[in-house]
Formats: structure tokens, C-alpha cells, sequence
């Protein structure tokens, strides 16, 4: 069972995090019930890319694996940390531990129009599909989501 600091720690990074224009946030509800799966992972960071607890988050990763394979569900840097190259440090933690349990290939899905894929692309993903029309913003526009990959 997830503790309640840690809990509070994701949701006020993630709040801060996502633009509620794109609908990308998930709820309270959805992480704790996600993190209650033996299969799910999170990884929780300091401004020093250190992992916590809870209380001064500045990143995290929520991730779930099947076999050697995981989706990375999630990963937030809260902005007053953005530009320090704390994504990236984030993303080779996370590989890292994801190496750990075995997982030789980790897949994320996306926006076509986030920024992030930039640093996607800077830590060895490539696109490798397209779902056309995919995610909807809160002002009704269609997005299509790329579908990246990187092998571990």
C-alpha cells in the first residue's frame, strides 16, 4: 500500500506538472489504485534526481511491466525543476531500475505535439507507430499519439 506523503508528493508534482488543457493528469484514485498492482512501478525524486519518500519531489516515473517489457505510464518533472537536466537524470534512474528487474524493452505512448519527445529521442526512443486522432484536449481538439520504444 502506497503511504499518504508519498501519495501527496506525486499528486503535487503531477498538478503542477500537466497543463489540464491536454487531459494528461491522472486522478488520485487511478495512481493509488495503479500502485496497488505488484506490477506497477514508481520512482520518486528529488530536485537531485535522489530518490524519496515524499515531500520535495521534483520528478517521478510511473511504470508497469509485463515479463521483459514495460510501459512507461508517466513522467513528470514539476516545472520550477525543468531546464536543469533533471528528465534526463529521471530517465536514466528509471532505466536503470527498469534494467534491474529485467525488463530488456520499454515502450511510451504520447502527443504528437508534446515537447517531451525531444528528450525521448535524446535517451534512445524512436517512434515506432502512430494512433491517429488518439488523445482529446479539454477544448475538444483531436491529437494523434506516437507510440515510442527503446530496447534496454
Amino acid at each position: 500500500m502506497i503511504e499518504d506523503r508519498t501519495l501527496d508528493a506525486v499528486m503535487e508534482v503531477m498538478e503542477a506538472g500537466f497543463d489540464p488543457h491536454w487531459r494528461e493528469a491522472w486522478s488520485r484514485a487511478q495512481v493509488a489504485d495503479s500502485l496497488a498492482l505488484p506490477s506497477t512501478f514508481l520512482l520518486l525524486l528529488d530536485k537531485d534526481a535522489r530518490p524519496v519518500l515524499g515531500g520535495e519531489a521534483a520528478a517521478f516515473v510511473l511504470s508497469r511491466q509485463a515479463l521483459d517489457e514495460e510501459e512507461l505510464l508517466l513522467i513528470v518533472v514539476h516545472p520550477d525543476q525543468r531546464g536543469r537536466g533533471l528528465g534526463a537524470r529521471t530517465m536514466a534512474r528509471y532505466m536503470d531500475e527498469a534494467l534491474r528487474r529485467g525488463t530488456r524493452r520499454i515502450y511510451l505512448e504520447m502527443r504528437a505535439n508534446n515537447p517531451a519527445h525531444a528528450l525521448y529521442r535524446r535517451c534512445g526512443f524512436t517512434p515506432i507507430g502512430a494512433r491517429p486522432r488518439y488523445y482529446r484536449t479539454a477544448s475538444g481538439e483531436a491529437i494523434d499519439a506516437i507510440t515510442f520504444a527503446r530496447r534496454l
